[in-house]
């Protein structure tokens, strides 16, 4: 992709996805003082920001890939209504946090949890990183990319889990309530980590299919998203 191309669709991207979440969570919260959301904003702007610049440096294929569509060519129709409902419950929990935060004053959260909750959210940021430093192929839609002449990758992150993009996102899903001081957001963590989890499950069978070696990758490297645990 032309650079000046990858810089617009980008910028434009970018500037949508932050504009949603902006509205997502102040507008049920109905407070535009509330600090822990533009906490979390800023961290995931700026996260966003070096991804992007470290990426266009470094890897600018790999960016143009994570910028293009959610629904594309020889992706499987389980990751398409995957990908899909995730994007619908993601916002939903967004506006269920901002509700119980700001507009009923359902949790009582202590500010040290807060604290904890951006951390976790920055090492998520940092894990991804690591992710995105390794594997060239780390594509939000799963498929083969034959165009690219994908292989598996087995070191760095991982050679100790199979799907660190995904273990990086448990860092994520627990930290953002706690960020954002929802108890009902942390109750809800679970459904979104099951969801990881079992597209980790689909994901592994497709590649083992479709990608030279990855079965004996999984031989290899046993845990899928938490060293120790599975």
């Amino acid at each position: 992709m032309q650079p000046t191309k990858l810089f617009v669709r980008l910028f434009v991207k970018s500037t949508v996805w932050l504009a949603i979440m902006v509205f997502l969570l102040f507008f049920p919260a109905g407070n535009w003082h509330w600090v822990q959301a533009w906490a979390f904003l800023a961290i995931f702007a700026g996260g966003s920001i070096a991804f992007s610049a470290w990426l266009w440096h470094r890897d600018p294929d790999l960016l143009a890939a994570r910028l293009g569509p959610l629904l594309q060519r020889g992706q499987p129709l389980w990751d398409r209504i995957f990908l899909v409902a995730f994007v619908f419950l993601w916002c939903g929990w967004l506006v269920l946090m901002a509700l119980d935060a700001q507009a009923w004053h359902t949790s009582d959260m202590p500010p040290l949890l807060n604290m904890i909750g951006g951390l976790l959210v920055i090492a998520g940021f940092t894990a991804t990183l690591l992710v995105f430093r390794e594997n060239s192929f780390a594509a939000p839609v799963i498929r083969v990319q034959i165009e690219r002449k994908q292989r598996v990758i087995d070191t760095g992150p991982y050679a100790l889990v199979r799907h660190p993009m995904y273990s990086a996102a448990l860092l994520y899903i627990v930290g953002m309530p706690l960020l954002l001081g929802s108890w009902y957001g942390f109750l809800f963590a679970p459904v979104m980590i099951a969801g990881i989890a079992q597209r980790a499950v689909f994901e592994e069978r497709l590649l083992k299919r479709d990608l030279p070696g990855y079965g004996d990758y999984l031989t290899r490297v046993r845990y899928r998203l938490v060293p120790g645990v599975w």
